[in-house]
């Protein structure tokens, strides 16, 4: 049986996640009130600040679908966000609550640019010569770290055979 340590507060970990989601907005306010839509800023060879949306999913899936992707990714984001509520609140271990909370704080931060926005503001773009990540926003980022530290601590437990007398 893999020891973890002790367990967080489930309030401790909807707080993460509502700092995230409170950054994640704070960040695509300043975009949206400093930068034209479309606007790429050059802030290292290869970094840019940029205003783009997205009305799709991640790398712009269904970004064409005519409107009706928008009601769909709410449901699920809400849907998500019930869901991992819910499981931070069940007597997890700090490694997988911190993965929750971190999906949960970028859910509700896409989530909140669905319901009032329409789309998603993006603004963080990597690339270098001819690579080019996406275009994504904090939000992204604490989702894509929480299933990343998710599947790296499912990993590791399902590595670890299972000891005469451990559950």
């Amino acid at each position: 049986m893999l020891i973890i340590g002790k367990k967080l507060s489930p309030y401790a970990l909807l707080s993460i996640s509502g700092l995230l989601a409170a950054s994640d907005q704070a960040v695509k306010w300043l975009v949206q009130q400093s930068m034209a839509y479309g606007e790429y800023v050059s802030v290292t060879p290869f970094f840019n600040w940029v205003h783009l949306w997205n009305t799709g999913a991640a790398f712009g899936l269904l970004s064409n679908g005519g409107g009706w992707q928008r009601y769909f990714f709410i449901g699920v984001a809400l849907l998500m966000s019930v869901a991992l509520t819910r499981l931070i609140f069940n007597k997890v271990s700090k490694r997988d609550g911190i993965s929750y909370g971190l999906i949960l704080g970028g859910a509700v931060g896409n989530l909140i640019d669905r319901l009032f926005r329409g789309y998603v503001v993006d603004s963080l773009h990597l690339g270098w010569q001819t690579w080019q990540l996406p275009v994504f926003n904090i939000a992204d980022i604490a989702i894509t770290l929480g299933v990343i530290l998710l599947l790296l601590s499912n990993l590791q437990v399902s590595m670890i055979p299972n000891l005469p007398g451990s559950k």
